[in-house]
């Protein structure tokens, strides 16, 4: 059973999504510039036109009141916060005052005139360009703010690393002392971005790799050039709360094991998700393969023949060991309470990586339950949940209706549907116990099934899913036994669960790069 800790099986090779999104951002990068400036010139022509053109009085203030609507929809629709736009609503408003004022008393005081007839234009013409003007030079410095960030970002490599060769020239003291505060930084700890480095990360927001009901998540390139990352932008209507929000990068920073996504960064900016396109982000790395949610259930049996048994027996034990490490190696325990293929993340060569604190707990070692509301997602939430009691128990039940879902290729549990929670388990338990479990097996991985390891790991999920906690594993037990260090046998047959609402709305947050759901 050892080999279901490590595998030889090379897995297939991961789809080109990578180098489509790189084109496409580049692409973006190019166009937006460019349509930029024709917009500008377009409408610059249209106010010099509407002003001494040869048109009628009525058509040139028609042309120059569509001129302004074209700059107000600028300068509202491209800046991308909230203090941003609140500003340039404010010039616009009082160069639109300014139009109504000056044009209304030159028209009275000289009204038979031809002046007064001809003042309306020549004043939304000076008023347009002058808006048109602020916004170009408004532009132009957020470029080069930009290319200054990108200068300094490729500049901060020391001169010694960009010519080993070079002479070694002594620095004077008050030089040493700014190198010795400034060059230091401590390594794993989360990087605090402002609102600029996440524009320039993600190439202001132009890679959309997920979508969720609270989350967005953008693929981006740190200012070192090479390393791949995901940025989950929270969008919640319902607010994430400061604290909320502090609390998963508290829980994610403390926590370091190779099965468990690392957080490198984030970002919150005063005024929460209704700042701008939401005031909290998330950095995390790339991950190439997405979620294990995308492999199982979005892409038919095609995609699931690529994630082999090999590939799927990986994932089990390195889900089961993150776990293990989370209840019973830290110093508080905690309790991920959102364990779903979703929030199972997959690197390059197939291992899995958990992903999504979102609504996890940490709590003292020797508490065996917390009392609180039901927390996660319907169809892998434990019964306890309903119940206001939390535990490490929970989660081992979440994990074996992952590891279910992992070994059938279709879903547990639909929302909305008729079918509970529960039905799977009790029918691959009687599949099993008739001796034909492999008609519960994914038809598109059949053929490379292990027997003896495909058993060992559905007994495993039909112990981690009765719906007494108590008879549950640990999952300190759960790895023993998909290690084959402890003797696993089918549990007997719990009661059924209490019925519940699985249809009611429930809050639960999303994954990262292509794992939203």
């Amino acid at each position: 059973m050892s080999r279901l800790h490590d595998s030889g099986v090379t897995p297939p090779p991961p789809p080109p999504r990578g180098r489509r999104c790189c084109c496409a951002s580049a692409l973006c990068t190019i166009v937006k510039p460019f349509a930029h400036a024709v917009i500008v010139f377009v409408i610059f022509i249209s106010i010099v036109l509407g002003c001494f053109g040869n048109s009628s009085l009525s058509s040139k203030i028609a042309l120059q009141s569509l001129c302004y609507a074209a700059i107000v929809c600028l300068c509202i629709f491209t800046p991308s916060s909230r203090r941003e736009r609140t500003l340039s609503g404010i010039f616009l408003s009082l160069l639109a005052l300014v139009i109504i004022l000056v044009a209304s008393n030159t028209k009275r005081s000289n009204a038979s005139s031809v002046k007064g007839q001809t003042a309306p234009v020549i004043v939304m013409f000076v008023c347009n360009l002058v808006a048109l003007l602020v916004y170009c030079v408004w532009k132009f410095c957020i470029i080069v703010q930009a290319c200054l960030r990108r200068i300094r970002a490729r500049g901060s490599k020391s001169p010694a690393d960009a010519d080993p060769e070079a002479p070694h020239t002594p620095l004077k003291k008050s030089e040493a002392a700014v190198m010795q505060t400034t060059s230091f930084r401590i390594e794993d700890l989360p990087r605090k971005f402002t609102y600029d480095e996440i524009l320039a990360v993600t190439g202001d927001f132009g890679t959309l790799v997920g979508r969720g009901g609270s989350a967005e998540v953008f693929r981006g390139l740190l200012d070192d050039g090479t390393t791949a990352v995901a940025v989950k932008r929270i969008t919640s209507y319902k607010p994430v709360g400061e604290e909320d929000f502090l609390r998963e990068i508290s829980i994610v920073a403390n926590v370091h094991h190779r099965s468990l996504v690392r957080l490198l960064g984030y970002c919150l900016l005063q005024g929460g998700p209704g700042h701008g396109h939401g005031g909290q982000y998330l950095v995390y790395p790339f991950f190439e393969n997405g979620s294990l949610d995308w492999w199982l259930f979005n892409g038919g049996e095609e995609r699931r023949r690529l994630l082999t048994w090999p590939a799927r027996r990986r994932i089990a034990g390195d889900v089961a060991r993150a776990l293990a490490y989370l209840h019973h190696e830290c110093r508080r325990q905690i309790l991920h309470l959102d364990i779903k293929p979703a929030n199972i993340l997959l690197d390059g060569g197939f291992r899995a990586h958990v992903s999504d604190f979102g609504v996890s707990m940490s709590i003292a070692q020797d508490l065996t339950s917390v009392d609180t509301c039901g927390r996660g997602t319907p169809g892998y939430m434990a019964p306890e949940i309903w119940f206001s009691s939390l535990s490490t128990k929970s989660d081992v039940y979440s994990y074996g209706m992952t590891l279910l879902e992992l070994v059938g290729g279709r879903r547990g549990h639909q929302a909305g549907g008729s079918e509970t929670p529960d039905q799977l388990a009790r029918v691959v338990r009687q599949k099993m116990a008739r001796g034909e479990l492999r008609e519960v097996v994914d038809a598109a991985m059949a053929a490379s099934v292990d027997e003896v390891e495909m058993e060992v790991v559905v007994k495993v999920a039909l112990c981690c899913v009765q719906h007494q906690r108590e008879l549950r594993p640990s999952m300190v037990t759960v790895v023993d036994m998909l290690e084959g260090r402890v003797a696993v046998d089918l549990p007997p047959e719990s009661r059924p669960p209490p019925v519940v609402n699985f249809t009611e709305p429930l809050s639960s947050p999303v994954a990262l790069n292509g794992g939203t759901d």
